[in-house]
């Protein structure tokens, strides 16, 4: 089958390709042709007029929770990766916190299994011990064989000093990176950000230095192994501030942020709604200030969602008693374009870079090319469109967004991988 992207903007920033006005032509999904077409490279096309849109390499969200295996009532591998493909990603690296957590080969396998041949592509994080609960080593060679791309505990950090410096001594074996979720468990539990509001609204504090303990922690024992660590969910404006100070002085560490955490404030609480319910929980303006001046200066390397699915019923508790998580796969480019892109704070080669490049470097996956012959990995980016949020169109088998009905301008219109096409709802081979 061929297809013509007509009249785009070709940009990819690690390839330092900038072409305006331009088209691409597909063949059975691989990039046939670039630039000018003639009529016999028309003929017989199907053709997607898309003047002004942005074709960038498909986007690649490293923290998603698909739930699959044990609560696929909320989220299954294939609802996640429609879900993915629908907010404008073409690769995914799912965390190991289901039930059982992927802490084996066949876990791994199964997960591969299910996302064959979709358009997304679903990379595994294995459990860093077994089940998660910080006692025993996983086994790191075999889960990395089996297509681990990370290890994490997350849900919780890795329990102790001792465990992690084992956990990362092995993986650098493996040349697997380990991602933390830095909560000091001694201060755990906590319903929302300890300050002022959780004062005024009676509810059980969790405080910011819980997440600084670790952080510290886990950079002390990075430049004691001498391996990475990438801080997962960066919340507080310490933990930003500790992260760049270690990159300053050489160590391997990187960080991530979600569009939560770099758009809205503990000060929302007072409506209790839950689905404003999050571990780590929304802090106060001036940690989102610190988180957008990392992303600013590159001191946070990647943009991800932590889509964490949950039942209605679930959510519908007492504040204090719901889960915690939101989804966030088919609003965080919109959130991405509206606060940092539209208000200037990065430009589009830094969103690329945040959503595309640097996920995949950290997790050492290939980067989608856009040389002829080369399998099209694409996200088409609409940066003007103005649209509202509308959990009931969202492709997630779960709707806890705390975004629903938000005004948002830019947007992915489509997404293009492994001879698939996501296009107006609807996934169309080609």
């Amino acid at each position: 089958m061929k297809v013509i992207l007509k009249d785009i903007n070709l940009f990819h920033p690690a390839q330092n390709i900038d072409e305006k006005n331009t088209s691409v032509l597909l063949e059975d999904g691989k990039i046939s042709k670039r630039g000018e077409l003639s009529k016999d490279d028309i003929k017989d096309a199907k053709v997607f007029e898309l003047k002004g849109k942005y074709v960038v390499p498909g986007f690649f969200d490293m923290h998603v929770h698909f739930r699959e295996p044990g609560r696929e009532d909320e989220e299954t591998v294939i609802s996640g990766s429609n879900s993915a493909a629908n907010g404008g990603f073409t690769g995914v690296a799912c965390m190991p916190n289901t039930e059982p957590a992927i802490d084996s080969a066949e876990i791994i396998n199964f997960i591969k299994k299910q996302a064959k041949n979709h358009l997304v592509d679903v990379y595994p994080i294995a459990a860093a011990t077994v089940g998660r609960k910080g006692k025993v080593l996983s086994p790191m060679a075999e889960l990395g064989d089996a297509g681990a791309v990370a290890v994490s505990d997350d849900g919780v950090a890795i329990k102790s000093a001792s465990i992690l410096r084992r956990v990362l001594e092995y993986s650098k074996m493996y040349n697997i990176p380990v991602i933390e979720h830095c909560e000091d468990e001694s201060l755990a539990g906590g319903a929302m950000n300890e300050g002022v509001n959780s004062t005024l609204l009676g509810l059980p504090p969790l405080p910011s230095v819980a997440e600084d303990l670790t952080v510290n922690r886990d950079i002390l024992l990075a430049e004691y192994t001498g391996w990475k660590v990438h801080i997962a969910h960066i919340s507080t404006k310490n933990a930003v501030r500790m992260v760049r100070e270690a990159k300053q002085r050489g160590l391997n560490i990187t960080a991530e942020a979600t569009p939560h955490h770099f758009t809205l404030t503990d000060d929302l609480l007072k409506s209790y709604n839950t689905n404003l319910k999050m571990n780590p929980p929304l802090r106060t303006g001036k940690d989102v200030a610190e988180i957008i001046e990392g992303l600013k200066d590159g001191t946070i390397d990647c943009i991800a969602s932590d889509h964490a699915p949950h039942s209605i019923e679930e959510k519908e508790q007492e504040f204090q008693n719901a889960p915690n998580g939101i989804i966030g796969l088919e609003t965080e480019i919109g959130l991405t374009l509206s606060e940092l892109y539209h208000k200037k704070i990065l430009g589009l080669k830094e969103i690329v870079e945040r959503l595309s490049v640097n996920p995949r470097k950290i997790l050492n996956i290939p980067l989608p090319k856009f040389d002829l012959g080369e399998t099209a990995n694409f996200t088409i980016l609409d940066l003007d469109l103005i649209w509202t949020v509308d959990a009931t169109q969202f492709k997630s088998k779960s709707k806890n967004s705390p975004f629903d009905k938000r005004l948002l301008t830019g947007k992915s219109i489509s997404t293009i991988n492994n001879g698939k096409m996501f296009f107006e709802g609807e996934m169309i081979t080609i």
